[in-house]
């Protein structure tokens, strides 16, 4: 745990009981501040409470007497409208900060030589693979890495800091939003496409948000961003008419005079202003597809201008097993694969899976973003047949009327069960069953990781059902 020491001996409310909202609570207590912790939830409540996190009505207490409100990411700051607290902290001038920030000052608290160094990544896609792929590096580097915030451990959850640590940060816009302080020593901006409006507003305050990643950099410190998109590489141009740090671009679709690109399977380095050939991506096996050549780009930069060398980089990409829910192999039943994407909660996301597989039994829903999945028109001849889950299903097969035979399913066990059986009887060479939701996943599954893991076991429990009736010996199987 990391300590916070920032409000010794003052009140501070924590809203939230979830994952980071604990683990805040924990580390104000830890510092010597009085926490008054609640959540709207009396499930989270009685978490918080058996692990030792008293919980006290927040609402009922004078809020003058608060030093900060710690808010959980997830709770809503300006849209659609702002949560309850919010509105009480405001009245009275109480700062409102999220635990980004309480690690923030407890760097910042520390002497230069004491502090870690820290690389932050954000975008609207990608930054889980391209934050966990930038601390396998660092680990195969041999350095005392950290990885957390919005994948993994609670930045506050991390082991605590010192001089010699490397800390990687996958910050959400959710997560940016309540931060002030924070200054990383390379800041990666991999993507920006619409994503979390109805929380944000509209697209300038996304933008707005994914942008704070770049404050407090100064002279030292390197800015990373993808121009692959338009609005990214009007980002890129922003940042560096600022000239308050340095800039490497990184792309994986274009050449560059300076940066990292990728050009088909082939890393190219030219972050000393000449191209050099730097690591072939088709080594690295879980690092399959154009979107993954941009997160190994934007991984290798930060690497790079952290001091590792690039033969160590290009050996550690061959290594890296890529992430759970990212096009997770979730196994193979009678020729027929599974893989398991649900972290593709938005079409974007959706689009880079089905662009890797030319025929695909697509299981997709859940609550749908804005605009569905109308951007993902050229991808409709990959589809043999889509399965359709969730709150999004009527407005996906409408969407995909005409384009891919659809079938509406109650539940992922029945998407399963029945893209194997058409993947199965197809004369399709190599058939896969795709999860790729291009939703969210809270209409039927806690988060994206509950529903990956139902695919999973769905998978299992196919296989298990296969064999078993196999081996019966009314099958025939077994005499």
């Amino acid at each position: 745990m990391i300590v916070v020491d920032a409000f010794q001996g003052r009140d501070v409310a924590v809203f939230g009981l979830a994952r980071s909202g604990l683990a805040a609570a924990q580390a104000l207590t830890a510092g010597g501040a009085r926490v008054y912790a609640w959540d709207d939830d009396p499930l989270k409540r009685a978490d918080a409470e058996r692990i030792g996190v008293l919980t006290t009505d927040i609402n009922a207490r004078d809020w003058r007497s608060f030093a900060a409100l710690v808010l959980s990411p997830g709770v809503p700051l300006t849209h659609p409208e702002p949560h309850r607290v919010v509105t009480l902290a405001r009245a009275v001038g109480v700062p409102i900060i999220g635990d980004i920030e309480l690690f923030a000052r407890a760097v910042n608290a520390k002497p230069p030589s004491q502090r870690p160094k820290i690389i932050g990544v954000t975008g609207s896609n990608g930054k889980s693979t391209t934050t966990a792929l930038i601390g396998h590096i660092l680990k195969a580097a041999g350095k005392d890495v950290r990885v957390g915030g919005n994948i993994g451990a609670a930045v506050l959850d991390l082991d605590p800091f010192h001089g010699g640590a490397w800390i990687v940060l996958e910050l959400s816009s959710f997560q940016l939003d309540l931060t002030e302080s924070l200054r990383c020593d390379a800041a990666v901006f991999l993507n920006i496409s619409p994503d979390h409006l109805d929380r944000h507003g509209d697209m300038a305050n996304y933008l707005a948000a994914k942008m704070r990643i770049f404050d407090n950099q100064g002279a030292a410190d390197v800015a990373i961003i993808g121009v692959d998109d338009s609005m990214s590489a009007s980002v890129c141009t922003q940042i560096m008419a600022r000239g308050a740090q340095r800039v490497a671009p990184i792309s994986a679709v274009q050449a560059l005079g300076r940066g990292v690109c990728a050009l088909g399977s082939k890393l190219y380095d030219a972050l000393g202003g000449r191209a050099e050939f730097a690591a072939d991506l088709a080594d690295a096996r879980a690092l399959a597809g154009r979107h993954n050549a941009q997160n190994a780009a934007a991984a290798f930069a930060a690497a790079r201008v952290m001091g590792v060398e690039a033969r160590t980089i290009a050996q550690a990409m061959k290594s890296f097993p890529g992430l759970p829910h990212r096009l997770e192999n979730a196994g193979e039943i009678d020729g027929v694969r599974f893989i398991n994407d649900s972290k593709a909660t938005n079409a974007d996301a959706a689009a880079q899976a089905l662009a890797i597989y030319p025929r695909v039994y697509w299981i997709a829903g859940g609550v749908p973003k804005e605009g569905g999945i109308d951007s993902l028109r050229p991808m409709f001849p990959r589809i043999a047949k889509a399965f359709l889950i969730g709150k999004a299903a009527a407005a996906f097969e409408a969407t995909l009327s005409g384009a891919a035979e659809t079938m509406r399913c109650a539940d992922m066990e029945e998407a399963v069960a029945q893209a194997f059986l058409e993947a199965r009887t197809s004369s399709d060479v190599d058939p896969v069953v795709l999860l790729s939701p291009a939703c969210a996943s809270y209409d039927q599954f806690r988060d994206f990781e509950e529903r990956g893991d139902v695919f999973k076991k769905a998978v299992r429990t196919l296989r298990s059902e296969l064999s078993a009736a196999r081996a019966s010996p009314a099958s025939g199987a077994a005499k």
